[in-house]
């Protein structure tokens, strides 16, 4: 394991593979910014986070890779997840594949402790603390790291909603 910086993360994310991403929380505080935002309906402030996601996921599925997201996510929604719900649309749009997985339907799945970006040969995980912030960003690139959360993904993958058929409670 080795600990890599933000910027690391993201030039391994969009070096131009196809990746997977898992995310457990229901919240995340550094989206604070946004968060904030969305509750004053504020488009213009969601729109300079949300179009730069936008922009690289349909360069990338331009490019002929897929990036596919499952949200594991507590029902009824939290508020946080409540806005994830409402601004996906763009992303999706763009070619993103996102599901969402009540956690209720997680009980059995072995999934690991910390949010993941799965590359082909390496796993990215974000680490948080108590109060949701990032405390650390670690990279993994033992096979058997990577096999495991490739395996738990596509688990979650499997019986996970899409969301353009999601109804959230």
């Amino acid at each position: 394991m080795e600990l890599i910086s933000a910027e690391q993360r993201s030039a391994l994310i969009w070096a131009g593979r196809p990746f997977l991403k898992l995310e457990l929380r229901d919240g995340y505080a550094f989206d604070a910014e946004l968060f904030s935002a969305w509750q004053r309906r504020d488009g213009a402030a969601i729109a300079r986070f949300v179009d730069p996601w936008r922009d690289k996921v349909a360069a990338e599925v331009a490019a002929g890779r897929r990036i596919r997201r499952v949200r594991v996510v507590s029902e009824p929604l939290s508020k946080y997840q409540r806005m994830a719900v409402a601004i996906a649309g763009p992303a999706v749009e763009a070619g993103e594949e996102l599901r969402w997985l009540p956690r209720r339907s997680v009980s059995t799945l072995p999934l690991p402790g910390n949010d993941c970006f799965v590359l082909d040969d390496l796993v990215i995980f974000n680490v948080l603390g108590g109060s949701d912030e990032r405390t650390e960003i670690q990279l993994y690139r033992d096979s058997h790291v990577v096999k495991f959360c490739r395996d738990a993904f596509e688990a979650a993958w499997s019986i996970a909603t899409p969301h353009n058929v999601y109804k959230p409670f």
